[in-house]
């Protein structure tokens, strides 16, 4: 009994005296900075605990408008922990949006625009009214005719939130009328009335519905605004669409523009995490550059060094507000070093690098320099790509995590090694500083980029 509890600790802490062993070993071998030997420290333990059988706990989209609301206060509050230097207007404006729709969910009333080209006269407006009925009080927004251009061709957000978009459409298709249809929110319902043509109007119809895109096929119908006796049948379909608007169809809509607005939000903060995580790249890759210059190791090593710092991927994971542990977050690396050795990223960079060693052949830093270099520009790619995934990761249930990163690691690295690579220019002169601090007098102290 003892001996089997006993036999049972210690296979739970030998990772922790791999790493410790491993962290003890660099020290005593090295003469640098204390910096660096903690991070390979952390890195010596990862190449023990890279098993993959732990993978990262994703963060289920909400499925519910109390959820998305969560959800996007929660993202209001990320930018008030990032974004301190901030422009105070922007986050006025981002409570502001939520603030409207929070306060739609106390309102009875749904919201239907009649929009178009063509426009739309107070007299059509009262024929619509006339002949199509909800079963819920309705508020209507009658535009101005849509502009024949636009810069960006995106809807205003008073026609965004509307539970209905009408669309008037004159044939034959214009290509303002088109943008415009494309343009509308995904998941938004629409309904395009389409001016019935003097003469063969069917083949116009026919013609119309192969222009369009697919989902807005079966949403034309044919009318004849000037033909008021003939108004309520062309209507009919209208009518119908009016009468599903209900309740569920308001809670529908307030998801969806939820969803919108978290999207937007998500990728403002996406570009403000990394500009943070930039700076935060900037200082890992050259302190396992420093450490494999002390303790070179085999470049396959290398690899599961950059991949597996684990000072780096903390941070990463505090940066990107991200619940998983250090062994998780070194599991998802593992993906993406096995990614990076299958697509060469190993072999590209030692060659790319080998002519940048040359130029300092003459110093002590001929057995290590190409090895620490190599350890620095895998450690960007690999770093990027653990960017990209916990972008990707976020808000994808538990279960498909493993599956999504399995599918997604060798695209990852490969997008990641492609960015890297239009950046390259850069890298090499980042190197080459650093080769000079390298060959400095170690009397002094030199901060690394």
């Amino acid at each position: 009994m003892l001996s089997t509890a006993l036999g049972s600790q210690l296979r739970r802490a030998w990772p922790l005296a791999v790493g410790v062993g491993g962290g003890l070993l660099l020290l005593e071998s090295s003469q640098g900075a204390l910096s660096s030997l903690v991070s390979l420290s952390a890195a010596a333990a990862g190449l023990w605990l890279l098993s993959g059988r732990l993978r990262p706990s994703g963060r289920s989209l909400p499925s519910s408008v109390d959820g998305w609301l969560e959800r996007c206060q929660s993202v209001l509050e990320s930018f008030d922990r990032l974004d301190l230097q901030g422009d105070p207007h922007q986050q006025r404006q981002r409570r502001q949006k939520l603030e409207l729709i929070r306060q739609r969910q106390s309102e009875a009333h749904l919201e239907v625009a009649l929009v178009g080209c063509a426009g739309w006269s107070e007299m059509l407006q009262a024929q619509v009214l006339q002949h199509c009925a909800a079963p819920l009080p309705l508020r209507l927004l009658r535009s101005h005719p849509l502009p024949p251009s636009s810069e960006n061709w995106r809807w205003p957000e008073a026609f965004r939130r509307c539970d209905l978009i009408v669309y008037r459409l004159n044939l034959p298709l214009k290509a303002s009328d088109l943008r415009w249809l494309e343009a509308l929110p995904q998941g938004q319902p629409v309904f395009v009335l389409v001016d019935r043509p003097a003469d063969n109007w069917q083949l116009g119809l026919r013609q119309l519905e192969l222009q369009l895109p697919e989902h807005l096929r079966s949403r034309c119908w044919p009318w004849s605004p000037q033909r008021a006796d003939q108004l309520g049948s062309d209507l009919q379909p209208l009518a119908e669409a009016f009468a599903a608007l209900n309740a569920e169809r308001r809670r529908l809509t307030q998801q969806r523009c939820l969803e919108d607005l978290h999207t937007e939000w998500q990728v403002a903060l996406e570009s403000l995490r990394r500009s943070q995580w930039q700076r935060l790249l900037q200082r890992t890759q050259w302190t396992v550059a420093a450490g494999v210059v002390v303790a070179p190791l085999p470049s396959l090593d290398l690899l599961v060094l950059a991949a597996a710092n684990g000072l780096m991927l903390q941070d990463m994971a505090r940066l990107w507000e991200c619940p998983w542990s250090l062994e998780q977050l070194q599991a998802a690396a593992l993906h993406l070093a096995k990614a990076c050795l299958s697509l060469g990223v190993v072999e590209w960079s030692s060659q790319a690098l080998a002519g940048l060693v040359k130029l300092h052949g003459a110093t002590w830093l001929v057995g290590g320099a190409l090895q620490a270099l190599s350890a620095a520009y895998l450690t960007r790619v690999v770093g990027r790509a653990m960017a990209d995934y916990m972008a990707l990761a976020a808000g994808v249930p538990e279960h498909e995590l493993e599956q999504l990163l399995q599918q997604q690691a060798p695209l990852l690295v490969a997008r990641a090694a492609e960015q890297e690579k239009l950046d390259w220019a850069g890298f090499v002169q980042q190197s080459q500083q650093w080769l000079q601090q390298q060959l400095q007098p170690q009397n002094g102290t030199t901060a690394l980029p």
